[in-house]
């Protein structure tokens, strides 16, 4: 289990074990670290971790979020990564992902995907009064060649995870085909090794691409949507061949090819 060693001027303040999908930093109290500084904001930083990955996103903050010396945006943490808050230091430990270090690669740089920017990807969608924008950034991880994305939407959506579907042995190139809304017919290709989308605070749902397959995770919101007609769990969910997502009543089928 990936931890954070929490010091000021040196010395250690204790540590705090991420075993939540969602670890929020701020001055609020009700943040789960609470670091009571001025130099820190009322909700600066969260974590998010992922079956063994975690990653960090400045909310905004007054101050900024300092990793390595660096000021960053979004930041996928790596073992013995260095977060800093004023005089406060968090070191990230994570032991199990020393053997598979993720290497970072403009994942701060965000760009709203446009239909007549990325023809295959899913474009603005309005059903209804239903809207949702995806936005894109990318990681790269060491010895693959391919990125992480991750699409933001602004609409409240969100997939958890169904338990016991069986795992692919060896994973195939992905895409969600939508099946109802303006985007119906529209595909959006799984090529990177984690795609997260939904709006954060609200309801968010990432899919990772790994050695053994796609998982579904779902990260936050209380809000269940369904897969193939089922309410989905809180446990990862290995996606196989025309699995159907229903997130708020927007349709998308999970196609291998």
């Amino acid at each position: 289990m990936a931890k954070l060693h929490v010091s000021l001027d040196g010395n250690s303040l204790g540590e705090f074990s991420l075993n939540k999908e969602r670890t929020t930093i701020g001055r609020r109290p009700s943040n789960d670290i609470h670091i009571d500084n001025l130099v820190v904001s009322g909700d600066h930083a969260v974590i998010v971790t992922i079956v063994g990955d975690s990653f960090l996103e400045d909310l905004n903050s007054t101050n900024g979020t300092i990793v390595n010396k660096k000021s960053i945006k979004k930041h996928v943490l790596q073992h013995d990564d260095i977060i800093a808050f004023g005089k406060y230091q968090l070191r990230y430990e994570n032991i199990a992902q020393q053997k598979t270090t993720v290497q970072q690669h403009g994942f701060e740089n965000t760009a709203v995907m446009r239909p007549s920017v990325v023809k295959d990807s899913l474009p603005r969608a309005q059903d209804k009064n239903k809207q949702i924008e995806f936005k894109q950034s990318e990681i790269k991880t060491e010895g693959s060649s391919d990125n992480k994305t991750v699409l933001t939407s602004q609409n409240n959506l969100a997939v958890s995870a169904i338990p016991s579907a069986p795992v692919n042995a060896v994973p195939k190139v992905a895409r969600l085909h939508m099946l109802t809304g303006s985007n119906s017919g529209h595909e959006l290709v799984l090529n990177k090794a984690l795609t997260s989308f939904g709006e954060p605070g609200v309801q968010v749902v990432v899919i990772t691409k790994r050695p053994h397959g796609y998982f579904l995770s779902h990260v936050e919101g209380e809000k269940r949507p369904l897969v193939n007609g089922q309410k989905a769990g809180p446990q990862a969910y290995a996606l196989v061949d025309r699995d159907v997502i229903d997130i708020i009543g927007m349709k998308m089928e999970f196609y291998l090819s």
